[in-house]
């Protein structure tokens, strides 16, 4: 009887790991908890779970628990793409554009308008107002130096400090949002011509910038769990070199994957022997559903080749556009650029943001809204699995905003955009994601919203749209 019941908890255990219930690197409910819930002696749930730990589903960490293991796959997830082994100019297709145009980058139904208010985003936006009212005539009639507020500077350093990436105020520079530091970036590692590597699925926001700036994309596959192919990476600049690797390791858009810390240093160990800067986009850096600090690439970099460019825009609001870019050995360039470009930030936002860190605020709004993420992620993926499970692959993401979607080769979601907009529902064709037009049959869904019945109405009128023709 007792082999039974421990098989039975091994069993619901297994299933709601590859699942997706737990995440990889989430912690396992504790062994009271689970004595609790199942009405199990303690002897019984440890065998259970023992076994899970043989099959190297989960790993045991002394006095914490048990926790989802790295190598944990999933059968049903997207498949890694091939893609094309020869450099090619980028060319982002009109509907970018459209999608942005309408808000709707983060959001099958804007139209829905039911997104909660968060106490700490009016709390920000009274230090901002207060920061504002005190001597505006400094704020009006003088520039903020070319880096930034100093203050601001050091509340990011001392969150990457938490993150265990140790930084200096001096490391960084503020920024119009990460959309422009990674352009900084670029112009700065980067001339027209040039050869980048870029994760394949890739953030449409620098293709956009790559297209700008004349370079060519090599794309290298990615996936849905661990990021970015080191060895198709490695296998690729053999033969074109690059100046640059734009990479996502921390919760990557559209996938949600994380780069395990072992990857991080195999990358970091490529660019020292071939002589090229790795671009790191860490603006889902916070979103972690795990606990436990997430460290940046940079925190493993010693030779000033990490280039960290990060935001407030996803995990706080869209509305700062602010966000940092720490420029390694290209710091003082970058810093020139972003004189260039804009000048100076807005003394009163960063002012007022910086008070707001250093209180506390930014921490406590950062844990709920994880938790919050977390929860819709939940709800995202079961309704996808409850009701198109057998027709389609996802992504089970670990952090940040979206998930990956695979669909029957057959569909091209770029050509279904235009029918779905006239009912009011806006998809993000795969498309968008490649400089080659790959994952034609694939889309971007997001859980920064709340499923509520007016968007899960929306998501079952997409996929009948899509799947209309399925048998």
């Amino acid at each position: 009887m007792s082999a039974f019941r421990y098989q039975a908890l091994e069993v619901l255990l297994r299933q709601q790991i590859q699942a997706g219930r737990y995440q990889v690197g989430e912690k396992l409910p504790s062994v009271r908890t689970l004595c609790q819930q199942h009405t199990l002696s303690k002897a019984t749930v440890v065998h259970a779970l023992h076994k899970l730990e043989a099959d190297q589903l989960v790993y045991a960490v002394p006095k914490s628990g048990y926790f989802v293991a790295e190598g944990m796959s999933y059968t049903d997830l997207p498949r890694k793409v091939s893609t094309p082994s020869v450099p090619a100019p980028v060319n982002v297709p009109d509907i970018f554009r459209d999608i942005m145009s309408r808000s709707a980058a983060f959001d099958i139904l804007p139209s829905d308008g039911s997104t909660p208010v968060s106490q700490h985003l009016i709390t920000l936006n009274r230090m901002i107002a207060k920061s504002s009212r005190t001597h505006p005539e400094q704020k009006a009639y003088y520039y903020d130096e070319p880096k930034g507020y100093a203050g601001l500077r050091q509340a990011i350093v001392d969150l990457y400090r938490q993150r265990n990436t140790p930084m200096n105020a001096e490391d960084l520079c503020i920024t119009s949002g990460c959309q422009h530091a990674l352009f900084l970036a670029l112009m700065a590692s980067c001339q027209a011509g040039d050869t980048v590597a870029i994760e394949s699925p890739a953030f449409y926001g620098v293709l956009q910038q790559l297209e700008q700036l004349g370079l060519n994309v090599i794309e290298i596959p990615s996936d849905s769990n661990t990021g970015l192919d080191i060895a198709e990476l490695e296998a690729k600049i053999q033969h074109w070199p690059i100046k640059a690797c734009i990479v996502t390791p921390n919760f990557h858009t559209p996938t949600g994957s994380k780069m395990p810390v072992a990857n991080m240093k195999a990358l970091l160990m490529l660019a020292n022997q071939h002589d090229f800067y790795i671009i790191e986009d860490d603006i889902y850096g916070e979103l972690g559903f795990q606990n436990g600090p997430c460290p940046a690439i940079k925190s493993e970099c010693t030779q000033g080749r990490v280039i960290l460019c990060g935001s407030f825009s996803k995990c706080l609001s869209r509305e700062l556009r602010m966000g940092w870019i720490a420029g390694g050995r290209l710091h003082a360039k970058i810093v020139q650029l972003k004189l260039i470009t804009q000048l100076a930030s807005p003394q009163a936002i960063q002012q007022g943001l910086a008070a707001f860190i250093h209180q506390g605020h930014f921490k406590r709004h950062a844990n709920q809204y994880r938790q919050q993420l977390k929860e819709q992620s939940d709800q995202l993926l079961t309704e996808l699995k409850r009701g198109w499970g057998q027709a389609i692959k996802f992504s089970r993401p670990q952090g940040g905003l979206s998930c990956w979607v695979e669909l029957p080769e057959h569909i091209d979601t770029q050509k279904s955009y235009p029918s779905l907009l006239e009912k009011g529902v806006v998809l993000t064709p795969g498309a968008l994601f490649s400089a080659h037009g790959l994952y034609r049959n694939h889309m971007r869904l997001s859980f920064s919203q709340p499923l509520t019945e007016g968007r899960r109405s929306a998501l079952q009128l997409l996929f009948h749209t899509l799947l209309k023709d399925e048998p």
